[in-house]
C-alpha cells in the first residue's frame, strides 16, 4: 500500500471516531488546503475593498495598523491550527464547540457562521463590482449597477461548485498564482515605476492626510472610536477565513497534518505580502484628498502609475483573484449547511445533507447558499454606504466566532484527542492569551455607532436562527443533546472515543 493510501485510510479512521462516513473524495493536497486559505484571505480582496476607506478614517498613516492585525490574526490561527489537528472534520468551529461545550453551542456558533460566510460572499464580489470593474471596464458605477454586476458575479460562482468541486479547486489553485503575480507585481512596478518617473511620495507613508491630528491615537469614548483605531478594520476584514482550510478537512489528505500548516501559513504569507503592498500604494498615491473621494482608489492609483494598458493586465488578474476569494468563500458555506445537516440540525436537512456522487457537491446545499447570498445582497445593495457596510459585518462576525472558541478551547482543550499532527506545546498559553487578548480588543471597535447597521444584519439573522433553534429544542430536542458517535450524550463525554482523550 502506497504512502498515500496509508495517508487516506488513516484520515477515514480518524473520521469514523467521530461517528461519520467518508463521503466527499478526499482530492486536496496540501497546496490546495493552502490555496483555500490564502484565497479566502485574499489579501487582494481586503485592500481594493478597504483601502479608500482607510483613507478617509485614519488617512494613509492607517496602513501601520496592519501588522498588528496580522499578528494578533496569527495567534487565532495557532490557536485553530491546534484544533483542527485534533478534530479534522467539516464544519470547523460549529463542529469544534459542539465537542468542546455541547451540541447547543454548537448550533448557535455554526449559525453566526453561516451568518459570516453568507455575507463575506456578498462583500467579496460587490468589491469587484464597486472598486475594479468602472475602472476596467470605463464606465460610472452606481448603486443599481454594482447590485446587477454583483448578482451576476454570484451567479457565475454558485453554476461553477455545482458542475464540479474540482473545477473550482483548480480555479482557486491557479487564483494563489494570480494573487502572489498580481500583488507581487504591482509591487514592484509601483515602487519601480514610481522611482523613475517621479512619482513616489515618502511623505504619505506617515501622514494622516485629511484626518485631523486632534485625538488621532486616541482609543476613543463609550460609542465611537478614534481615527487610527479605526483604521484597524483594513487588516480585521482582510486577514479572516485562514479556518476554511478547516472545514474542506474530510476532503483534504491527511487533514489532521496538512489542515494546521495551511492555516497559520496562509496568515503569515498574507501578512508579509499585504504590508509591502500597502506601503507601495502609499509611496506611489498622488492627489489623497481625489483618492479618499474615489470609488476605485487602488485601481486610480495603479492605472495612473503604470498607464492604462499595464494597469488593466493587472486588473484582470485581481479580478481574478478576487472572483476565486469570492468562490472558496461560497463553498466553505456550503460545506457548513451540509455538516450541519449531516446532524440533523439545518432546515430541510434530509435536502441539504445530499451529496451528488458524480460532482462530489452537495447541490441542493449549494443552490441554498446561492439565493440566500442573493436576498442578502438585495438587502444590503439599496443602502447608502454598501460596501462599508458589507465589509463591516464580514469583520464582525468572524472576530464573535474566534472569541467564543477561543475561549472554550482554553477552558476544555483537555477534553480533546491529542495533537496528531500539530501541537503548540509549551507556547499554548501564551499563543491563547495573546489571542484573547487581541479578539477582545478588535470586538470593541464595534462599539462605535457607526456600526449600526452590521450588528443589525447579526441580530436579525441571529434571530431568525433562534427561531429554528427553539424548534428543534421543543420538537426534537434529542438532536442537541446527543453527538453523532453511536448517539454519545453530551453528559458522557466530548464524542471521542475514550482512548483517545488526554
Amino acid at each position: 500500500m502506497s504512502l498515500v493510501d496509508n495517508a487516506s485510510g488513516q484520515s477515514e479512521a480518524n473520521l469514523q471516531k467521530y461517528g461519520y462516513k467518508q463521503e466527499f473524495r478526499r482530492d486536496l493536497k496540501r497546496f490546495a488546503s493552502f490555496a483555500v486559505g490564502f484565497s479566502f484571505i485574499s489579501i487582494t480582496t481586503g485592500i481594493f475593498s478597504t483601502y479608500g476607506g482607510v483613507l478617509n478614517w485614519g488617512g494613509p498613516l492607517g496602513i501601520w495598523t496592519w501588522p498588528f492585525v496580522a499578528v494578533g490574526q496569527l495567534f487565532v490561527a495557532l490557536v485553530f491550527a491546534a484544533l483542527a489537528s485534533r478534530i479534522p472534520i467539516a464544519g470547523y468551529s460549529y463542529q469544534w464547540m459542539s465537542r468542546l461545550a455541547n451540541p447547543k453551542i454548537g448550533w448557535l456558533i455554526g449559525w453566526l457562521s453561516f451568518t459570516y460566510l453568507i455575507v463575506v460572499v456578498v462583500s467579496v464580489d460587490y468589491g469587484i463590482a464597486q472598486t475594479i470593474f468602472p475602472s476596467l471596464f470605463h464606465y460610472t458605477e452606481t448603486p443599481v449597477n454594482a447590485w446587477i454586476v454583483t448578482a451576476a458575479i454570484v451567479l457565475v460562482q454558485m453554476l461553477l461548485i455545482l458542475f464540479s468541486t474540482a473545477w473550482s479547486t483548480r480555479i482557486n489553485n491557479t487564483a494563489v498564482g494570480t494573487e502572489v503575480i498580481g500583488i507581487v507585481g504591482l509591487t514592484l512596478l509601483l515602487l519601480i515605476v514610481g522611482l523613475v518617473r517621479g512619482g513616489l511620495h515618502p511623505d504619505h507613508l506617515f501622514s494622516m492626510g485629511a484626518v485631523p491630528a486632534t485625538g488621532y491615537f486616541n482609543f476613543g469614548t463609550l460609542t465611537s472610536v478614534g481615527p487610527f483605531i479605526f483604521s484597524f478594520l483594513l487588516g480585521s476584514y482582510t486577514i479572516v477565513g485562514f479556518e476554511a482550510a478547516a472545514n474542506l478537512a474530510e476532503e483534504t489528505e491527511n487533514a489532521h497534518k496538512v489542515v494546521p500548516f495551511s492555516m497559520w501559513t496562509a496568515v503569515v504569507l498574507s501578512g508579509i505580502v499585504g504590508m509591502f503592498f500597502l506601503i507601495a500604494l502609499n509611496l506611489a498615491s498622488g492627489d489623497l484628498k481625489a483618492l479618499a473621494g474615489s470609488a476605485t482608489p487602488v485601481a486610480d492609483i495603479v492605472t495612473q502609475t503604470l498607464g492604462t494598458v499595464v494597469g488593466d493586465i493587472f486588473l484582470i488578474l485581481v479580478t481574478f483573484s478576487i472572483f476565486a476569494c469570492g468562490l472558496v468563500i461560497f463553498i466553505t458555506a456550503t460545506r457548513l449547511v451540509w455538516a450541519m445537516s449531516r446532524d440533523e440540525r439545518f432546515p430541510a436537512y434530509r435536502v441539504f445533507q445530499r451529496v451528488d456522487n458524480h460532482t462530489s457537491t452537495p447541490l441542493a446545499a449549494t443552490i441554498l447558499c446561492g439565493i440566500v447570498i442573493e436576498i442578502v445582497l438585495a438587502i444590503f445593495a439599496t443602502q447608502t454606504n454598501t460596501l462599508t457596510n458589507l465589509f463591516s459585518a464580514s469583520s464582525l462576525l468572524p472576530a464573535i466566532v474566534y472569541l467564543a472558541t477561543v475561549i472554550l478551547y482554553i477552558s476544555t482543550r483537555r477534553k480533546l484527542p491529542k495533537a496528531q499532527g500539530f501541537s503548540l506545546g509549551a507556547f499554548e498559553w501564551p499563543v491563547m492569551i495573546l489571542a484573547l487578548v487581541w479578539l477582545v480588543f478588535e470586538l470593541s471597535i464595534f462599539r462605535d455607532a457607526s456600526f449600526q447597521t452590521p450588528w443589525l444584519y447579526s441580530l436579525v439573522m441571529f434571530a431568525l436562527g433562534l427561531i429554528y433553534f427553539v424548534y428543534m429544542l421543543v420538537r426534537r430536542p434529542q438532536v442537541l443533546k446527543t453527538l453523532p458517535l453511536e448517539g454519545t450524550s453530551v453528559e458522557e463525554g466530548p464524542g471521542i472515543a475514550p482512548s483517545q482523550a488526554d
